[in-house]
């Protein structure tokens, strides 16, 4: 099966079938938010990116074997709309950024700083913090043992540039973050998954890295 990244709303799931994790992709909400089942080969335990809307099409596709934990990428309304009921549901943990989970009115069980693991199975994701589309917005890093990293850029990283900002000093800031804590240090094959809208890759990007920063958006 070829995984393409193409979701939307009211359609399936697409599934990327890695060596030791099953990523499994579906656009959600007005704002066709995505979100990501996350899947350890080896214990079948399950963790979710963003449980941006629609609830019952979330519980759907986790399924009865139920997830460990819900992690919010950002404290952007569009991305937790179905937090509470999805954790109603599981009885999930609740992840995210510590400088954001004042702003997630589902209570947030484990705060996360930059560098900060995430991990359930054999899986482990590691938490970057970045700063400027909101003060605590975290990316979340599989470093796949058998082969190119995976990247969940919430709404800090798309293709074609960072996220929206609010002004000159955000956009420095998330600018300068994205550039030395994913460009700089990860290599061109590593996948991206945004948190709206088509998969990139960190090697598609990298060549638009000056034009980014010439027109500060």
């Amino acid at each position: 099966m070829t995984y393409s990244g193409d979701v939307h709303v009211g359609g399936p799931a697409d599934v990327h079938e890695l060596p030791g994790l099953i990523v499994s992709k579906i656009a959600v909400g007005p704002m066709s938010n995505n979100a990501y089942l996350l899947r350890c080969r080896d214990t079948g335990e399950q963790v979710l990116v963003d449980a941006a809307a629609e609830p019952e099409a979330l519980l759907d596709l986790i399924g009865e074997d139920g997830i460990e934990a819900v992690i919010t990428t950002h404290r952007h309304a569009d991305h937790w709309q179905a937090l509470g009921d999805v954790v109603a549901a599981t009885g999930a943990t609740t992840v995210a950024g510590r400088l954001d989970a004042e702003g997630i009115p589902v209570m947030t069980d484990v705060l996360l700083d930059d560098g900060d693991e995430v991990v359930f199975g054999s899986v482990t994701l590691r938490a970057i913090h970045l700063v400027g589309h909101t003060p605590g917005s975290i990316a979340l890093l599989y470093d796949d043992p058998e082969g190119q990293p995976h990247l969940f850029t919430g709404d800090c990283l798309f293709p074609g540039g960072v996220g929206k900002t609010a002004g000159p000093e955000d956009f420095a800031s998330l600018y300068d973050g994205v550039v030395t804590k994913i460009f700089d240090v990860l290599p061109d094959e590593t996948w991206v998954y945004p948190g709206h809208g088509d998969d990139t890759s960190v090697g598609r990007e990298r060549p638009a890295l000056e034009e980014w920063a010439a027109r500060g958006w």
